[in-house]
Formats: structure tokens, sequence, C-alpha cells
């Protein structure tokens, strides 16, 4: 092992071609095609000097994997440039990165605006802990820049998902992130869903992005992970206050599968895309379905996504019985994550039941007949067929 491991020299670019990018790197050592991974605690010195130079901060050399590692890092810089943002910082879970990105920007008395429908550990973290700490937290319809202009003033952090979960409400973030500007308050946004290839929130004055890298950038449901990407002195504020302390780093090997994992992204996402609109279109005409909710069947004029991924809801009707449904199912099944090459169920009516209090679907009106699902990569006729047989079934005689 070198002294100094570094990872690949691959530049920081966001207007290079996302096949590219994720395929070619820069030399790694004796000539491998994909980076090494550095599966230890410590980094030794060679002197002191080079000591000296790590503490002191003018040079950035691994340490102690608990704070740099060089398999992360790979991955980090990967984020980064798919971003199009200045630097980046990998967690060991997605709500490890929205904690440490959130905790960065807060002080004791100070206020969040969140939208309504985030990632319910997300609202949890926000109902349950910060105002244990002196945060308060107002929930908006981010659909409404008028009601997001009139919470803004004040507080610290303007808290975004586009679109959002369970109902997949979409949010025009120039104008948000404008309003946001005008009062001072950091922009914080989840960008799990669409990915970096189907929407660039920085390039649309977000200041921070977050991901759920368990979910498609894996693409392979084997790996927990987050990650946080935004301008190089709002992640130094995260190195500084909150990525230290909080413990939730990123592992070596976990880094090296997301590193592999990313380099299928654009065609996963791509067949994701395709087979999660056919399916929301045939829903979309099934009799015993209430209404799809897809931001793919009626985009806004102002829109931020190029494209989208395969997780999207829908009702059904009263005459169906959504566990028999859920239970009918053979190809979808019953899981609460996403982001895989699997297709998955989740009904909102066990999400209202969970014990461990409310949740932001209770109070913000999710129906109990709401199921969610997550289109895989199976052929979409199977798919297709297993969601009717199960929707007759369900309905009964």
């Amino acid at each position: 092992m070198p002294d100094n491991p570094q990872p690949s020299e691959m530049p920081i670019r966001g207007d290079e071609d996302p096949f590219t990018l994720l395929a070619h790197d820069a030399p790694f050592p004796d000539g491998a095609v994909v980076p090494p991974i550095y599966q230890t605690s410590l980094f030794t010195f060679a002197d002191y000097a080079a000591l000296e130079a790590s503490f002191s901060g003018n040079n950035r050399r691994p340490v102690y994997s608990r704070g740099d590692n060089p398999t992360v890092m790979e991955f980090e810089r990967r984020v980064a440039a798919l971003e199009g943002a200045e630097a980046a910082r990998g967690f060991a879970s997605g709500m490890a990165a929205i904690s440490a990105a959130v905790l960065s920007q807060v002080e004791s008395g100070g206020r969040v605006v969140c939208v309504r429908h985030v990632y319910p550990d997300a609202y949890r973290l926000f109902r349950k802990l910060l105002p244990r700490f002196g945060v308060t937290v107002d929930f908006v319809d981010g659909g409404d820049p008028d009601a997001v202009a009139k919470a803004l003033p004040g507080a610290s952090v303007l808290y975004l998902e586009n679109p959002t979960s369970w109902v997949f409400e979409t949010q025009d973030l120039p104008a948000l992130t404008a309003l946001a500007r005008r009062e001072g308050v950091c922009t914080i946004i989840d960008n799990s869903y669409a990915t970096p290839l189907y929407q660039k929130p920085i390039s649309h004055g977000v200041d921070l992005v977050v991901h759920s890298a368990s979910k498609y950038l894996s693409g392979h449901s084997d790996t927990v992970a987050g990650i946080v990407a935004g301008r190089a002195d709002l992640i130094a504020r995260i190195n500084d206050l909150t990525y230290p302390y909080l413990g939730g780093k990123l592992s070596p090997f976990e880094a090296w599968l997301l590193v592999r994992g990313m380099r299928t992204l654009p065609l996963r996402l791509q067949r994701h895309q395709e087979s999660g609109l056919e399916i929301a279109r045939r829903l979309k005409d099934h009799p015993l379905v209430a209404r799809v909710l897809h931001p793919g069947l009626n985009p806004p004029a102002l829109t931020t996504l190029s494209g989208y991924s395969g997780l999207f809801s829908f009702e059904v009707t009263e005459a169906v019985v959504v566990p028999v449904f859920i239970d009918a199912l053979r190809l979808f099944k019953i899981g609460v994550s996403w982001g895989g090459h699997e297709s998955l169920v989740m009904p909102a009516l066990a999400g209202i039941r969970q014990a461990g209090g409310p949740s932001s679907m209770i109070d913000f009106g999710v129906s109990p007949l709401t199921v969610r699902l997550h289109v895989g990569l199976e052929g979409v006729s199977d798919l297709w067929a297993d969601l009717s047989q199960a929707l007759e079934r369900a309905a009964g005689p």
C-alpha cells in the first residue's frame, strides 16, 4: 500500500456524459480497472513532517477510516461529479446523511421549514428529535410558493423532496430556492428518487443534496449508505460539526459496492422509468384503481425532473381489500425499501398503523387505500399480469 493512498484523479465535471463519467476511470494502482478496497481502520505516516502536514490541515490524506478512506473518497468524488457539486461526504445510511446535513445548519431555538409528505423517518427526526434540542419544524405545501414564502422568515433550513414520498407531489425548485436565498435560508433536498441523472438540484439553486445511496445509486439491494453533496464550505461545515461526532461513517466495502453499482445506473434507471410509466398508465385505466400518483402522468408545466424512476403510488377503489391484494401478489415482494432490481409493494395501511407514534401519512391525509410500488427490472407483461390477477382476487365476487 502506498504511504499516501488517494482515490483516482477523475476530474469533477458536471458536463460529462454520465455513461462516460461512471464507466471511465483514471488509472488505479497496478493497472486495476476497479478501485481497490482499503479495508483498514488507520493509515500510518512515513515521518513527523507528514503527520504535521495532515493534522494542520495542509494535506488532506487518510488518517483513520472514521474520517477519510480512499475507497469512500472514490464514491464521494463520483457523486459530486454527477451532482455538479464541489464536494461530497459519504455516510452509513441515508438517515445519517440527512441528520448530519440538517444538524450542521440548525441551533437551539432555530426553525426548519419542511415540505409535507417527506420520507417518514426524516419526518420522525423532525417531529421527535429536533424539538428536544429546541428546534421547531413547520410543515408546508411545497407546491404553494406563497405558503413557503410565508413560513421562511427566521428559519435556518428549507427541507425539500422532489417528488415527495407516497404522494409524489412536485415543487418548483428555482422558485423555492430563490425565496430561501432571499431569507438567508439553507436549502437541503432529498434527491434519492430522481438521482443526479434525472434531477440536478444544485443547478436550480439548492445548497445541499442528500441521497439514500441504498436506493438507485446502489441498485442491488445489498448496501445501506447515504451521501451529502454541495458547496465545499457547506461540506466542510458538516465535516467540522456533525460527521466526526455522530459516527455514521461509510465502510470501505460498501463504498466499493456503490462504485460498482453506479456503473450501470444510466441503464438501470432508464429501464425503471420505462417499465414504471407503462405500469402506471395501465393502472390508470383499470376499473379497480381510483387514481395513480406518478409525476410522469401529469407533469407540471415547470419541472426540474428530466425523467422518472420506478417508484410511484396508486389508490384502489373501496371494492378492493388491500391486505388481500398484497398477499395475492407473487412477483411484487412486500418490502419497505426500493431502488434495487426487484419489484416491491408497500401498503400505506401498514405505515399508518406503524408503532411509534404518528407519521406524516396520518397528519397529511394519505388514504389507507394507497399502495406504493417499486417497479423493478422484471418483464413488464409479467408484472402487469401479477398486478391484474391480484386486483381481481382482492375485489372478490
